[in-house]
């Protein structure tokens, strides 16, 4: 890490600002709250139109992964790691395989959570708790990454002024101020501009990028000279990774219970699909620059180590400091990463607590007023991001080890929601018997000596498709198959 801070104090103050505004959001989404509810407090009132709804579920997706982990296994896979734009689009595929057919029953019932679904779709209790646990595991782990993410930006930025552990602990207090005081509706509000922040962001550093370093073209001679190995072949292996990281990331961050949560809280089905359509092509403008970013980093900054290339970004920020203006666009980089991690540690807060409050501590207080669970609500919103902060201090894992893990876990909720939308005779017998299964042989291969990823692919993938014969074969044994489409 440089010494050298990238924040002058111009930036410094505009950052300070930006997140002091964020508080503001936060009493200005209580003040328009209509009542203490959970619908009010977790949905926002279920009001959103297709201007929030779409920019709270891309800040939501593009998370610091993207300007972090995306970016650094774009510097070490070179142009094989183009296939990452592919990746983000298969997100929204998985969104439309169920999306259209769960809001109307959410309506309908009045669903709050996933579980909520699971419950009424299976009418089984023990179903329910299993597939909130996960989420609960998945989301946690989702917000940890992040949180060392933005450990590793204020520490960089500031030249290590602020510490990794300062920078975590004064923004944890940040978002659990603002998520308490509004839920879902602050939460949105605050996408929204961090959305707009981040969109921004990436379009202005790339176009920076094409005129100090240079097109991909334009990089050629360098790419020979320091990255011969880019323009090798791809190979069976590659393709197979790709595919399995593909399954994934379709099954997985699709049914993230973030974004079940914001299929909820559509205004209408009209403002869900044209938010949903919207995002199809923002891969293109978002995940596409930062690889191509990247990969030209990796020609002028060959042999950085794994935990070096997750800061390529910065590193080719700082080199053109001496650049008029360039503060500026530093500074809005900076601000742009940020609300990235914010929007989605806030998201993931907000669905953990939602989860805990209505599947797990309601049905232990089924007579608590709706007033008394949302402030457990937010309670236990305080605790969660005590312990995630803890954890983010002290636990030494990668970023991108650690969202293999989470995702290899979270794929195995997939098939309870994305069949049980488009299929009337799916018994819950054969979901919880595939999820158990499933999970089951996922952790085997992930916790023992066994490969991790069983013939290439990751262990995730083959408990998946585990889970998903257990399914088919139980269903079959009963005659009934899949059922009919719904």
């Amino acid at each position: 890490m440089s010494s050298t801070a990238l924040l002058t104090q111009g930036g410094i103050w505009f950052l300070l600002a930006y997140l002091t505004s964020l508080i503001l959001i936060g009493f200005a989404g209580k003040f328009a709250t209509k009542e203490e509810s959970l619908k009010e407090f977790y949905l926002g009132g279920q009001g959103f139109g297709v201007g929030v709804l779409f920019l709270t579920m891309y800040a939501t997706q593009y998370s610091g992964n993207s300007l972090i982990g995306f970016a650094g296994s774009a510097y070490r896979n070179g142009w094989f790691f183009l296939v990452g734009v592919t990746f983000m689009i298969a997100i929204v595929g998985g969104y439309l395989l169920y999306a259209p057919k769960l809001y109307p029953l959410s309506k309908k019932y009045n669903f709050i959570t996933l579980g909520d679904y699971i419950n009424f779709r299976y009418n089984s209790q023990l179903l329910t708790y299993i597939i909130v646990g996960i989420s609960i595991f998945a989301l946690s782990n989702y917000m940890l990454t992040n949180l060392k993410a933005i450990g590793y930006i204020m520490e960089y930025v500031t030249g290590g002024s602020i510490g990794f552990t300062e920078g975590i602990i004064f923004m944890s207090i940040i978002m659990v101020i603002y998520e308490t005081l509004g839920g879902m509706r602050s939460v949105a509000w605050t996408d929204a501009i961090q959305g707009v922040l981040l969109f921004v962001g990436v379009i202005i550093i790339f176009s920076v990028v094409m005129i100090h370093y240079g097109s991909l073209e334009a990089n050629t001679t360098l790419f020979l000279q320091n990255k011969p190995e880019l323009f090798l072949d791809v190979t069976l292996s590659n393709q197979i990774t790709w595919l399995s990281v593909l399954i994934l990331i379709f099954f997985g961050i699709a049914v993230y219970p973030q974004a079940i949560q914001r299929i909820y809280s559509a205004k209408n089905e009209t403002s869900l699909r044209h938010s949903l359509s919207l995002m199809v092509i923002m891969p293109l403008l978002t995940t596409l620059p930062l690889i191509i970013i990247a990969i030209i980093g990796s020609a002028h900054f060959p042999d950085l180590d794994k935990t070096q290339s997750e800061e390529i970004i910065l590193l080719m920020l700082q080199k053109l400091t001496h650049i008029e203006g360039m503060g500026i666009v530093i500074t809005l980089f900076v601000a742009a990463a940020i609300a990235a991690i914010m929007s989605t540690v806030d998201s993931a807060m907000l669905a953990i607590a939602s989860l805990f409050t209505q599947d797990i501590y309601h049905k232990y207080r089924p007579n608590s007023s709706q007033k008394r669970l949302t402030y457990m609500g937010k309670i236990f919103s305080w605790f969660i991001m005590t312990i995630m902060v803890l954890l983010a201090i002290n636990l030494p894992s990668t970023i991108w080890w650690l969202i293999q893990i989470k995702l290899e876990i979270l794929v195995h909720i997939a098939p309870a929601i994305m069949l049980g939308v488009n299929y009337k005779n799916i018994s819950s017998k054969s979901i919880l018997y595939g999820l158990i299964i499933g999970v089951s042989v996922t952790l085997l291969f992930l916790l023992t000596p066994l490969p991790s990823k069983p013939f290439g692919f990751h262990a995730g993938v083959l408990g998946l498709g585990l889970n998903f014969l257990t399914i088919f074969m139980i269903n079959l044994k009963n005659k009934n198959g899949l059922g009919k489409h719904l």
